[in-house]
């Protein structure tokens, strides 16, 4: 299959960047129109664990289990012009139990992922005082801490369909 999208015009493009996210939204991966990597993991995570996904304006947690474990839920897309490994804004350590991070590659492949108990995001994060909010950065030592499970090969398992 040969990509034919150096020829298509700029609006094209745009408009098949809006069909694609409004068909992710049909199909309940996406709930918004924001940027698809917060929604996706949200989607990922939630279908593996059988979690239940909270209203988007749940505030500090994403998602409960059935144990009633409360879960903030992260992606990162990592591609060439960005590589960082930063999560988006932790407002409030208080509202979740653990940190389901996932990374994921420039086509959204996962990468690695993680369930991070609470006390070792509020270790390793550092306070941002102008957002008012902690920036955590999922590093590869992340992944040797007593107490965070691995769970890229659980969440790569699933179908997305």
């Amino acid at each position: 299959m040969t990509n034919t999208l150096h020829t298509k015009s700029i609006p094209d493009l745009l408009a098949l960047h809006a069909d694609v996210m409004e068909e992710l939204r049909t199909r309940g991966v996406v709930r918004s129109s924001n940027n698809p990597t917060g929604d996706l993991a949200e989607y990922i995570f939630c279908k593996t664990f059988g979690w239940t996904q909270e209203g988007n304006s749940a505030k500090a947690f994403d998602a409960t289990g059935s144990d009633g474990t409360r879960y903030q839920i992260k992606g990162r897309r990592i591609h060439r012009r960005n590589t960082s490994r930063q999560l988006s804004a932790i407002r409030d350590f208080d509202g979740f139990d653990i940190l389901a991070a996932v990374l994921f590659d420039d086509r959204f492949c996962i990468t690695q992922a993680a369930l991070i108990p609470v006390p070792l995001v509020r270790d390793r994060s550092t306070y941002v005082k102008h957002t008012n909010s902690h920036r955590f950065m999922l590093c590869d030592e992340v992944w040797d801490v007593p107490g965070v499970i691995d769970v890229t090969e659980r969440l790569r398992a699933i179908s997305w369909d």
